[in-house]
């Protein structure tokens, strides 16, 4: 196949991204940016003053994850846990406002919503300030979450969890998950944290990058190409996943699937300025390539063309669908 028949196989995928119907399980935050400049150190302390220009509040987390997808075309429904709280209003709002489905995000008064703030000066962050409550869902909470996620199973194509050790995805969470995605047979494809990993078994497909895959396997994982294929092809049977998608940021993935098959993909960034939700981006488009039916390969090339967009960008970013097709058509070669 020439490169030019190349790209125009992986469009046509990519144009099918609107016919994926997508749910995003999992810990959902506000990213707030406080964006300023440094001119002189505190008097108080030896820390620099940060002259304030302005800020704004992202979608951060799982709602990172369900605005990339929308991003790219998907439908898209979000299912976790917020506070009843100002900031999770808005948070709602936003997402309402994108046409991301939020009737399977719970408000819950006990806990607030999650924020991480980050202070950016010269386009360098400063310091990040969390508000956070990490504790576990309580049994009910668990079970209305996984009843309102049944409930959307026969619309779905794919699940995506997007586990950020903020206490929505435990053991008990992905029991349930297993059973319903042995019930409709759709790919469900993880986002892991390493506190969690043993319980990840038995699902479509993983993409920790390789300082994850490495603590899962309680070894240091060289970001080599020997380094990770030995590392991947150990992890990939110890949690029995049908495959496994290791990224290795300026290093690119590297994709394992079938009989010990390996691929590596180069990455297609030309400069990295900021990896933040760049994870968001590669599973947000790998899934939607598997919701339609392509193949591993052809999906994690097109979810490395997105991610080549939003790290050459400065806080969290999405990939719009029309941006990644112009970075397939001015590709020179495709792996």
């Amino acid at each position: 196949m020439t490169l030019t028949e190349r790209k125009k196989q992986l469009s046509a995928i990519l144009n099918r991204f609107k016919q994926a119907r997508v749910l995003v399980v999992g810990d959902v935050m506000a990213d707030h940016y406080v964006w300023g400049e440094v001119e002189r150190i505190s008097p108080e302390a030896p820390v620099p003053v940060v002259r304030v220009r302005r800020e704004e509040i992202l979608l951060g987390g799982a709602a990172n994850v369900a605005n990339n997808l929308r991003a790219l075309g998907a439908r898209v429904a979000l299912a976790g846990v917020i506070g009843d709280d100002a900031i999770g209003n808005h948070l709602r709002t936003m997402l309402q406002g994108n046409a991301i489905d939020t009737a399977a995000l719970a408000a819950d008064g006990k806990r607030p919503t999650i924020i991480k703030t980050r202070v950016v000066a010269q386009n360098q962050q400063v310091v990040r300030v969390d508000w956070e409550n990490a504790d576990a869902l309580t049994a009910d909470q668990r079970r209305r979450l996984l009843d309102a996620i049944a409930a959307r199973l026969p619309e779905l194509d794919a699940i995506i969890v997007s586990d950020y050790a903020k206490g929505v995805i435990d053991k008990g969470l992905l029991d349930g998950l297993r059973l319903l995605h042995r019930r409709r047979g759709i790919p469900v494809v993880i986002d892991p944290k390493i506190r969690n990993m043993a319980f990840y078994r038995g699902f479509t497909c993983m993409t920790p990058n390789h300082h994850e895959a490495g603590q899962a396997l309680g070894v240091k994982i060289e970001n080599t190409p020997a380094g990770i294929h030995a590392g991947g092809r150990r992890l990939r049977r110890k949690l029995k996943l049908d495959s496994l998608v290791i990224t290795r940021g300026e290093g690119g993935m590297s994709l394992f699937f079938g009989d010990d098959e390996v691929v590596d993909i180069p990455t297609v960034a030309r400069e990295v300025y900021d990896v933040t939700g760049a994870g968001d981006t590669v599973i947000a488009a790998l899934t939607c390539g598997l919701a339609v039916g392509a193949s591993l390969h052809d999906a994690a090339l097109i979810a490395n063309f997105a991610a080549g967009l939003v790290i050459a960008e400065v806080g969290t970013a999405r990939a719009e669908a029309p941006a990644v097709q112009a970075a397939i058509r001015q590709a020179k070669a495709l792996s």
